[in-house]
């Protein structure tokens, strides 16, 4: 598929880029090469292979989901100017 020069600058307007005229012909070749190859990759025959998660088979390395650090709000608390409740208070900004 071979995009036209019109249809190159249509896509640089919705891409908010900046081409020059002289420039307008080298973006119809290179997005008409990967249009192509989008295209051949489109015809490639996929019937029986399984989806994957990630290109290469790796397991996952886990840890237990568990506590490993201590509370300790109230001696971060210690410095905040204002706290009620368990919860830093701090002046109102919007009226």
């Amino acid at each position: 598929m071979s995009l036209t020069p019109d249809e190159v600058k249509k896509i640089a307007y919705l891409a908010r880029l900046s081409i020059g005229e002289e420039q307008v012909p080298e973006f119809v070749g290179s997005l008409s090469r990967i249009i192509d190859f989008v295209q051949q990759l489109d015809a490639a025959d996929t019937q029986g292979v399984q989806p994957m998660a990630h290109p290469v088979p790796s397991t996952q390395r886990l840890r237990v989901d568990e506590v490993s650090e201590s509370d300790q709000r109230e001696r971060y608390q210690r410095n905040a100017s204002s706290v009620q409740d368990g919860l830093y208070l701090v002046p109102r900004v919007i009226e």
